[in-house]
């Protein structure tokens, strides 16, 4: 293989690798829901979910994912709320968890059962 070809393929590979991962969506009644959508548009597109959860999640430093020292996020607030929705899609289909901070889509995850929170 030529020396030039090489390079050029290496970073083509270089680039697909680097390349942001596509956001999930979820398909309901003929509409699609996603990252950045309110729970009430979610709601109203998909109907109540099977189960709903909430819990606070400790916040982290952005860029990291290191928890923020307990005498900072205490002056702010102890934790960060984040609710979690199951839907369950019927026959052939895995389940989805819809998971929402700060009241709009953060993910959506897809699994046989709800994923344990991140």
């Amino acid at each position: 293989m030529n020396p030039r070809h090489a390079i050029v393929i290496a970073a083509a590979l270089g680039l697909l690798a680097a390349a942001p991962a596509e956001a999930e969506s979820l398909r309901c009644n003929g509409s699609s829901t996603g990252e950045g959508d309110s729970r009430l548009s979610v709601l109203y597109k998909c109907g109540e979910p099977l189960l709903k959860d909430s819990y606070c999640a400790p916040w982290v430093q952005a860029g990291t994912l290191q928890p923020l020292p307990g005498a900072y996020a205490a002056a702010v607030t102890p934790c960060q709320p984040v609710e979690e929705w199951v839907y369950d899609r019927g026959p052939g289909n895995l389940m989805a968890t819809v998971r929402f901070k700060s009241g709009v889509v953060q993910s959506i995850l897809y699994g046989r059962a709800p994923q344990s929170a991140q």
